[in-house]
């Protein structure tokens, strides 16, 4: 098992309001890909709750089948079609941790 974890800054132009549609827009879209992409066997986004003391919006925690799940998971055009309209055109950072479990 690997575990997949994502966290995003989003754009600092975007307005308080447009954060929370983007960060909604996220979790629906990379929630909605569970059952879709071979080898995904759970996803959340954390949206909500956030303390002051953190540097990220948003947080991806997927758990895959293997190594080789995830890098089917990074190309399949669902999970691709996600990140290219709903993340990427609105985060500034995104950094990552794989590893397995």
């Amino acid at each position: 098992m690997v575990k997949h974890i994502i966290l995003w800054k989003l754009r600092d132009d975007l307005s308080s309001a447009e954060k929370e549609t983007v960060k909604q827009g996220i979790k629906a879209g990379l929630e909605g890909l569970k059952g879709q992409v071979p080898g995904l066997v759970d996803i959340h986004v954390h949206v909500d709750g956030r303390l002051d003391s953190s540097n990220a919006d948003v947080m991806l925690d997927s758990t895959l089948e293997s190594p080789e799940a995830l890098r089917g998971y990074a190309v399949h055009p669902a999970h691709v079609a996600v990140a290219d309209s709903k993340v990427r055109p609105f985060t500034a950072v995104r950094t990552c941790l794989d590893f397995e479990i």
